[in-house]
């Protein structure tokens, strides 16, 4: 794939577009919220097993089922924002889901329930493969890890509150009201999201950047992308594992620790917040810095992150005493929060503007079709055949051959995208 704006020729360093700091707050508020809708379900799953009488495998399936219908709306998403406005597809993908999230309180059975996380998916598939390219559009390439990094910090803190929230919320009234409380908040941001900037396709990539592009043409260029498909490829064993650590971490306290279900989730969201919270930040600012020494530098960082947090992952649920165990999460979740930044950078710079949304809505579907799709509801398989331990010791290994796909991917990164000459 031509990538023109990459080329070793000098260019004059640019500054960040005009109210590029309130359109990333709103995109980042956003993405909290989104994450907190995401994970409310995981804390008030005992809850909701208990009054639909299901068993781990199905439940399994209330995270599948929002990861399907998320990931294969995405490429769609992207392909729209390639070619409109992109706030009014952020705007109107927030209202539905917030919709969505506040409907599933309503829901009388488990069928219901399942249809309410599948249109929080189509919702979140509207904003998702966006918000990055137009991050992208509103800050230089020198910025972007850092700014990609503070637009992720979301995650963590958004995963927090919706442990948080939703067992606090769940423990003194009911799972319901966690879902009815979720919905809220992304109502408001749905509106805000309406007034922030569209920034130009490709401006921050110098006047040569591509900024339209015939769709099969780029589709072409992506497929003979290798530095796009490896980072997928390590990104999509990380979200595997991830994905399904988060959804049953929770549970695994309160049945095999003993906790109670708010203590469970207050815990385990504050370890993944404050974890997640500067995992990010030094992702974002450490990738800024190795990419200024060497093209790949902070992808490299994000492999070795992997392969670090992997045995940490392994040691959480064979450790005995519970400090020790909670030290253990935290110290995974810190290595793998590292790559939030560098990996979403690293998309975005190797494909041209005209066609990162597509290109992130694509990468959205390969990470969660052999990613998180399959891993909360394979988890909860081994778990019915073995044991809830079993399947999340095991859940290491994806970790460690995503950090190996990372560092090839840093490689062929380097080969493709070659450094720019900044003029003083």
């Amino acid at each position: 794939m031509s990538t023109s704006t990459m080329t070793a020729t000098p260019v004059k360093p640019l500054a960040p577009a005009a109210n590029a700091g309130f359109a990333l707050l709103v995109l980042t508020l956003i993405n909290l919220v989104n994450y907190l809708d995401r994970y409310i379900v995981a804390v008030a799953l005992p809850g909701i097993q208990q009054e639909f009488g299901i068993n781990d495998t199905q439940s399994g399936l209330l995270g599948t089922m929002f990861i399907v219908v998320f990931m294969l709306a995405s490429p769609l998403g992207g392909f729209l924002g390639d070619r409109y406005p992109r706030r009014l597809l952020v705007a109107g993908g927030v209202l539905l889901w917030s919709l969505a999230t506040g409907a599933s309180g309503l829901a009388t059975s488990f069928a219901a329930l399942l249809v309410a996380r599948a249109v929080i998916g189509i919702g979140e598939a509207g904003y998702g493969a966006v918000a990055p390219s137009i991050i992208s559009d509103l800050y230089p390439r020198e910025q972007r890890t850092r700014m990609l990094a503070f637009f992720y910090i979301a995650i963590p803190v958004g995963a927090a509150a919706g442990y948080g929230l939703g067992g606090w919320l769940t423990q003194q009234y009911s799972w319901h009201v966690a879902f009815f409380a979720g919905g809220v908040p992304g109502l408001l941001l749905g509106a805000l999201a309406f007034f922030m900037p569209e920034p130009q396709r490709g401006a921050m990539d110098g006047p040569d950047a591509e900024v339209k592009m015939p769709f099969l043409v780029g589709l072409k260029g992506l497929a003979r992308n290798p530095a796009f498909w490896a980072v997928t490829a390590g990104y999509t064993l990380m979200t595997f594992s991830i994905g399904g650590l988060g959804f049953w971490m929770p549970t695994y306290l309160v049945r095999e620790r003993g906790m109670s279900a708010d203590s469970s989730g207050f815990l385990f969201g504050a370890i993944t917040a404050v974890a997640g919270l500067l995992g990010t930040v030094a992702g974002g600012w450490l990738g800024d810095k190795l990419d200024k020494k060497r093209e790949g530098g902070g992808l490299w960082m994000s492999g070795i992150g992997l392969l670090l947090a992997a045995p940490c992952m392994y040691l959480a649920v064979n450790l005995k005493d519970v400090g020790p165990t909670f030290a253990a999460i935290g110290m995974a979740q810190f290595l793998i929060f590292l790559n939030s930044g560098p990996i979403n950078a690293a998309i975005v710079n190797c494909v041209p503007p005209a066609f990162r949304a597509f290109a992130m809505g694509l990468n959205v579907l390969c990470i969660h079709l052999l990613g998180d799709a399959i891993s909360p509801a394979l988890i909860g398989n081994i778990a019915d055949a073995a044991t809830l331990h079993t399947a999340i010791a095991v859940n290491a290994l994806p970790v460690l051959l995503g950090g190996v796909a990372l560092l090839v991917g840093a490689k062929l990164f380097r080969e493709a995208v070659p450094r720019a000459r900044l003029s003083s």
